[in-house]
């Protein structure tokens, strides 16, 4: 599968990088976004939320029934979510060649095959050896469907905005909106669910991926139009010479880095301050009616404004200024509901920097990628980037263990988003 044919520039001389690039300045409400979009990629965006519905549903009550339900010791447990991770991003690659060679409707209907077995499976498993079959068979599906949808969305984007509909970003904005809204209703419907019984929280989230893989069979083309299959082998060695592509890589490993910090960095702030982590609840809803309310109207701004690379340098600076909030007011001391104006703030920073990073990366990518190995790259961002999260979260608890004063973290991670800036490719080449 390809992305579009690279059309050669009227007034640019062949092989030379165009320009930097700035989106169109189409003002396009959401509303008009959506009802503009052709069915392919309503179909897509609104898959992602689905995905995230049966996902989410279950899996942020896993840790507390491994360790209550099935008697899991506390390493074990992190063995077990440390493995779906890794089987998730880790293989996300994968599941992108597989996409290139096969088609996206093959990969994602066996992705769904899948999820819907593991999260059966899960739902019954009592011994060790059952729940981390399960939990595999639940990353490596997600390992398929993401990567091809993912990356025919991108393709489709660029497509929408040649074709004057408005920035691709726009796209891949909505494509956010329905992800993170999908992360606020599953754990709201997980968490009725459990309820009654885990195993039906499990059963709840097959049965949203039934519905899913339903959808897909009837309504997924078996031939994308402008999409070529390749073969599996080799993409993997001029992706690993993409030195652009590899710097985008960095960049976007640093901005998940920092987001991971949410379930590291911020628990342990929160807890310094109030004495308890409940707080941790309405900050992370904060994050997430920030993302679905703000996402379209911040992506509409910046495209009128600025181009791929400055997106992601002004997100990864408000990030980097998050981090730094905390690491000024931390001599401070300050404890109750005074101490969590901080790690507020870095919530703000922090999401409103992922609003410019997270599209802008995404709709980089087709432009980086070789010709038909959009999703092999678009696979690959997310498992060079999760290793990177793997390395830096493993640092960021070394230094938390160090009994290193608790800013020092705080301006470590500060500096990380701001170092890889200089990394950004210089020129955005439309393909």
């Amino acid at each position: 599968m390809t992305e579009p044919q690279q059309q050669p520039s009227r007034t640019t001389p062949p092989n030379q990088p165009t320009p930097p690039i700035r989106a169109r300045t189409v003002k396009v409400s959401r509303r008009g976004t959506w009802a503009n979009l052709n069915p392919l990629l309503r179909l897509l965006i609104l898959t992602q939320l689905a995905f995230n519905i049966g996902f989410f549903a279950v899996l942020p009550f896993l840790a507390e029934h491994l360790g209550t339900a099935i008697g899991m010791a506390g390493w074990m447990v992190g063995f077990v979510l440390g493995l779906r991770t890794f089987s998730q991003q880790g293989l996300f690659v994968v599941g992108g060649a597989l996409a290139d060679r096969y088609g996206v409707r093959p990969v994602v209907l066996a992705g769904c095959v899948l999820r819907i077995a593991g999260f059966a499976w899960l739902g019954y498993a009592d011994a060790d050896w059952s729940v981390i079959g399960s939990v595999l068979l639940i990353g490596f599906a997600a390992a398929l469907f993401s990567p091809a949808v993912e990356s025919e969305v991108a393709r489709q984007a660029v497509v929408w905005e040649e074709s004057g509909g408005g920035p691709r970003t726009s796209v891949l904005a909505l494509f956010t909106v329905a992800g993170q809204a999908g992360a606020f209703v599953g754990p709201l419907i997980g968490a009725l669910l459990l309820a009654v019984d885990y195993r039906v929280v499990c059963l709840a989230g097959a049965g949203v991926f039934v519905l899913v893989l339903a959808g897909h069979f009837w309504l997924l083309p078996q031939h994308i139009p402008g999409r070529e299959r390749v073969e599996v082998k080799g993409g993997l060695g001029g992706l690993l010479r993409n030195r652009r592509f590899l710097a985008l890589c960095c960049a976007y490993g640093a901005y998940l880095l920092a987001y991971n910090q949410l379930y590291l960095l911020l628990p342990d702030e929160v807890e310094r301050a109030t004495g308890s982590q409940s707080a941790l609840a309405w900050l992370f809803g904060l994050s997430s009616l920030l993302v679905v309310t703000a996402q379209l109207p911040v992506t509409r701004w910046v495209a009128e404004r600025l181009d791929l690379r400055r997106s992601m340098t002004a997100g990864l600076s408000l990030i980097a200024a998050g981090f730094l909030v905390v690491a000024v007011a931390q001599p401070a001391g300050w404890t109750g509901n005074v101490g969590l104006v901080p790690a507020a703030g870095f919530v703000v920073l922090l999401t409103v920097g992922q609003m410019l990073v997270a599209p802008a990366a995404r709709a980089w990518v087709p432009d980086l990628a070789a010709e038909g190995r959009l999703g092999l790259y678009t696979g690959a961002m997310s498992s060079v980037s999760g290793l990177i999260v793997l390395v830096g979260s493993a640092g960021v608890g070394a230094l938390m263990d160090a009994g290193v004063p608790g800013a020092v973290p705080w301006v470590v991670l500060a500096v990380v988003p701001v170092a890889v800036v200089g990394l950004l490719p210089r020129h955005t080449v439309r393909r």
